[in-house]
């Protein structure tokens, strides 16, 4: 009786026991690293994005059968790691490199995290995703754009946006459908950073394969109180097209500048940044309406598309905004990394790794308008794409390629201030 009454208490005690693993189970947590400009000029851009990875952790976390083809959506977690959840600890770089590499030292060592994602700007990605590279960290990158970034021999970077090659190859694919608009000559201002300089270097390169003449190249120091002297510059050059590559308080202020001078080059067409900010169009989207910009997003696009449209509901629902092609990139970025660890089965960083080079997703897989995504031997995703887009009310349509164009009025040109 006494030997039974003490196997009960056992087998009681071991069934107690059992209740906190298994509850210990459901709630494990697999961390990633996701390091923004959170503070600083460029604050608002790290709010959406931000926002975006958010989203995309909820996509993975929490069932969506709605979002029918994405990897991860109609479950809960990750059920290669019995429904591991991801945590995803943010960093603020504040838009400076020193700070974005700190913050990658700080997740690793202190965090923990097995795999690293951000950093926006060219120039934190590029000292963030070194210290990653030393560590023997996977680092994905879903938005920065440098074509450097996948050309220094690394093994753990992997970016899933098109690079500047790919988009400057693009812009000077829609100029030779413009009629009416000369655009042979083609003037270049950019920040002095990794974002601006391979931005430049990319138009020069492609400029010459597409028959056309740089005639201006007006590099200028980011957050300049004053860009005056660069308008003038612009201005004397007589450019058919004003490429910027600018972040968002230098693109307010540039247009600002250009207005209060009044010149007006017959295309204004930005690299993306900080024109596509939600901050650009409301402050000063009135006066810059025809603005055109190279993107990855488009919502007349996602509107066509039913999975892209029902995701874009799910961040307006969220934050009352679009999603645009900042952080739409960042989202996808996040949902790619989380599928890599899933596929691994482990958080250990060479399976990751593994599985990240393995990655190769169809069009119905991604949430954006892509073919998908699969990484060259560089990591660098080849199915990915751009669009160009034009400033009209109060939101970017879409007019190249010409397939996406809803509005067949647009392009509006030549330029001009509203």
């Amino acid at each position: 009786m006494k030997m039974k009454l003490i196997a009960g208490v056992a087998a009681s005690l071991a069934m107690l026991a059992a209740v906190p693993l298994a509850a210990q189970a459901q709630v494990k947590t697999v961390k990633i690293g996701a390091i923004y400009p959170l503070s600083g000029a460029l604050a608002s851009t790290g709010a959406e994005i931000k926002a975006a990875v958010e989203l995309a952790v909820d996509i993975i976390n929490n069932p969506h059968p709605e979002l029918e083809g994405i990897p991860l959506a109609a479950g809960a977690g990750l059920p290669a790691l019995g429904g591991a959840k991801i945590e995803v600890v943010f960093g603020d770089s504040q838009g400076k490199p020193e700070v974005g590499l700190a913050d990658a030292q700080r997740l690793i060592d202190q965090e923990k995290v097995v795999a690293l994602t951000g950093a926006y700007q060219s120039a934190v990605t590029k000292t963030a995703s070194r210290i990653a590279e030393q560590r023997g960290i996977p680092y994905l990158n879903g938005e920065s754009s440098s074509p450097d970034l996948t050309e220094r021999g690394y093994k753990w970077f992997f970016r899933t946006s098109p690079n500047d090659d790919t988009f400057v190859e693009n812009m000077m694919q829609f100029l030779d459908t413009i009629k009416g608009t000369p655009t042979a000559k083609i003037a270049v201002v950019y920040e002095n950073t990794d974002f601006g300089v391979n931005t430049y270097k990319a138009v020069e390169k492609f400029a010459k394969q597409y028959k056309r003449e740089v005639v201006a190249n007006i590099a200028y120091s980011a957050g300049s109180a004053s860009v005056t002297a660069e308008v003038q510059k612009l201005a004397a050059a007589k450019a058919d097209v004003a490429i910027f590559a600018s972040y968002t308080s230098d693109a307010m202020l540039f247009v600002r500048t250009m207005r209060e001078s009044k010149y007006a080059p017959p295309v204004l067409l930005a690299n993306d940044a900080g024109f596509i900010d939600s901050r650009f169009v409301q402050e000063v989207g009135p006066q810059v309406q025809g603005v055109l910009t190279r993107d990855v997003w488009g919502n007349d696009v996602a509107a066509a598309k039913a999975g892209l449209k029902k995701i874009n509901d799910m961040y307006k629902a969220k934050t009352g905004k679009d999603l645009n092609g900042n952080n739409a990139r960042s989202m996808q970025g996040v949902l790619v990394l989380a599928d890599a660890i899933n596929r691994a089965g482990s958080t250990d960083p060479e399976a990751i790794r593994k599985a990240l080079a393995a990655t190769d997703l169809g069009e119905s897989q991604v949430a954006m308008p892509w073919a998908g995504v699969k990484f060259d031997d560089k990591g660098q995703n080849t199915k990915g794409s751009g669009l160009i887009l034009e400033l009209k009310g109060s939101s970017y349509q879409t007019v190249w390629p010409e397939k996406y164009r809803t509005d067949k009025t647009l392009p509006t040109l030549p330029f001009s201030w509203k």
